[in-house]
């Protein structure tokens, strides 16, 4: 139905094909994961599973098999970033502008320091500071990690800017 929001498709009662079993073998056995697949295989679906995971959301997973493996289900600051916001942006500017918009709900959570003027310093601050408050490991959840860059392959003379901004972030 192309929703991709695993909040929204429970709450709303709609059928949800449960694969939490391999979702959390995934989180017990990895540190840190990339996932890429071909469009529309359920990426950003399973970002907001996880989001809704790490944030201790138990009531949404009940009658899934992950209600029996997990047993803590302690919360974690969850900072999730959908890149998909920052595409189409016709300067490395831009690019530098959008990241920041989609980094800037965090800081007004966590806190911000004015020097941290990047958008990758600006994440990076954000991350301690969530660290420092909750005393909890930050999950950084990443969706739509290539739509900035998409669009530019076939501009040469703005793809290594873009790559350079992505680089710093």
């Amino acid at each position: 139905i192309g929703m991709a929001s695993f909040e929204g498709i429970i709450r709303d009662g709609r059928t949800y094909v449960d694969k939490t079993e391999l979702m959390w073998e995934m989180i017990e056995l990895s540190k840190y994961i990339f996932l890429s697949r071909p469009r529309r295989f359920g990426k950003s679906l399973l970002v907001t599973t996880l989001k809704a995971y790490f944030e201790g959301k138990r009531e949404l997973f009940e009658g899934m098999k992950i209600t029996e493996l997990e047993k803590e289900w302690l919360p974690y600051p969850v900072i999730r970033l959908d890149l998909s916001l920052a595409k189409a942006r016709s300067s490395a500017g831009e690019l530098r502008n959008a990241l920041a918009l989609i980094i800037e709900p965090y800081e007004e959570l966590y806190g911000k320091n004015e020097s941290e003027r990047m958008p990758g310093e600006r994440l990076n601050g954000v991350i301690k500071k969530a660290f420092e408050q909750t005393g909890k490991q930050v999950v950084l959840l990443i969706d739509e990690y290539d739509a900035p860059i998409l669009d530019m392959l076939n501009e040469d003379e703005k793809l290594d800017d873009f790559r350079q901004v992505m680089q710093e972030f």
